[in-house]
């Protein structure tokens, strides 16, 4: 799935101003509205001729958009970085549209690319322990080190702390707000969203200018869950929002791993119940890794290997830019900056190079976002 610079090439000003439309109408939703475009209705034929089996409140809906609100909306979109992502486009996170109710359109603000990146949703107390927060910046920095995004909230405590430690990873970090995208909530959280927006993104289902509100935050867990490979739960009371994110992953067939922690901890008691209902028990971020790396190697998989035709085995193929990659490297630790200033490769292709190549055992990761190619490697 490919991106451009431009949020929506593949749009006119027509069919934008009617998927924006669609968004803004009151009580209308992805329960009603996904089947519909999945069958092929476009939101211009709904606002035009509204399908006969909606009810007669929801058509005179559709027949009464709020203009006004969506030439507000359109301004925004002029804003540099700013996109709109309909459920149609081929842009739309594959993994996110696969769900029964993904949002109909998603607000993006940063880089589109980052969206591509294989993700895993940190999520965690919004009161943690010096501890807690600690353990989800380090596991957030590894997870960036080898490549992959750390998705989250953009709440206070474990949300936070996971943002931050994928920053000093180097790598990116995507939030997923329950507001419009005009708007940081937490305000305190508005520098940290700033940083995660040059980054990586920030994201959200609302239109500009939505406030938070309580309904919003279980509709944001489900999108954090469904951009992502599993979910880490870090710290988490019995009564947290966080185990709601954990069982919406269950529901969308995700990884839930989960932290254990002291038995007289209250914050560790939501992840043991996790673990008790089946999460995976993880001490270390690379316990999260081997688990997904399945899953890693599909989501990063290049061209089909090619099939001996004497043996009839398939033998792994030696891509150009992996040989790139690892002719640049040498033997000497070196930082992923290096390596995209030395191949001109874009960042989130070396990064998801590196970790298939850690993968395969052909390169190791080093403290201080350093990577180093394995001298066995035969294939030099």
């Amino acid at each position: 799935m490919s991106t451009t610079a431009s949020s929506i090439p593949d749009l006119s000003e027509q069919e934008l101003r009617a998927w924006l439309a669609l968004i803004r109408l009151p009580g209308i939703g992805p329960a009603t509205l996904n089947p519909l475009l999945r069958g092929g209705v476009t939101p211009r034929e709904m606002l035009q001729q509204p399908p006969p089996q909606l009810s007669e409140r929801l058509r005179s809906l559709l027949r009464n958009p709020d203009w006004e609100q969506v030439d507000t909306d359109q301004q925004w979109l002029e804003s540099p970085d700013c996109h709109f992502i309909p459920l149609t486009s081929p842009r739309y996170p594959e993994a996110l549209a696969d769900l029964a109710d993904a949002p109909l359109g998603l607000f993006v603000l940063g880089r589109l690319s980052s969206l591509n990146t294989p993700q895993i949703a940190m999520v965690g107390s919004r009161n943690p322990s010096r501890g807690g927060e600690q353990t989800a910046r380090e596991f957030a920095r590894h997870f960036a080190r080898s490549g992959i995004a750390v998705t989250s909230g953009l709440a206070l405590g474990i949300d936070a702390a996971s943002h931050r430690g994928a920053l000093s990873g180097g790598g990116p970090t995507l939030a997923v707000m329950a507001t419009g995208l005009d708007r940081v909530y937490p305000a305190s959280n508005r520098e940290l969203a700033h940083e995660i927006a040059d980054n990586g993104a920030l994201i959200s289902e609302f239109p500009p200018g939505t406030s938070p509100r309580r309904g919003h935050f279980p509709r944001r867990n489900r999108i954090i869950s469904g951009l992502s490979l599993g979910v880490l739960v870090v710290e988490a009371a019995l009564k947290s929002g966080s185990l709601i994110t954990a069982r919406l992953a269950g529901e969308h067939n995700r990884e839930v791993f989960a932290i254990p922690g002291s038995i007289h901890n209250p914050l560790a008691r939501g992840c043991h119940r996790l673990i008790r209902e089946g999460a995976k028990l993880v001490e270390t971020a690379s316990d999260v890794l081997e688990e997904l790396a399945p899953k890693l190697q599909q989501f990063l998989a290049e061209p089909t290997s090619p099939v001996d035709t004497n043996t009839g085995v398939s033998t792994p193929p030696e891509d150009s830019e992996h040989r790139q990659l690892l002719d640049a490297m040498g033997y000497d630790p070196v930082p992923t900056d290096t390596l995209v200033e030395r191949t001109g490769l874009a960042p989130e292709a070396v990064s998801s190079m590196l970790l298939l190549l850690e993968m395969e055992g052909r390169v190791s990761s080093e403290s201080g976002g350093l990577f180093v190619r394995i001298k066995s490697d035969a294939t030099g």
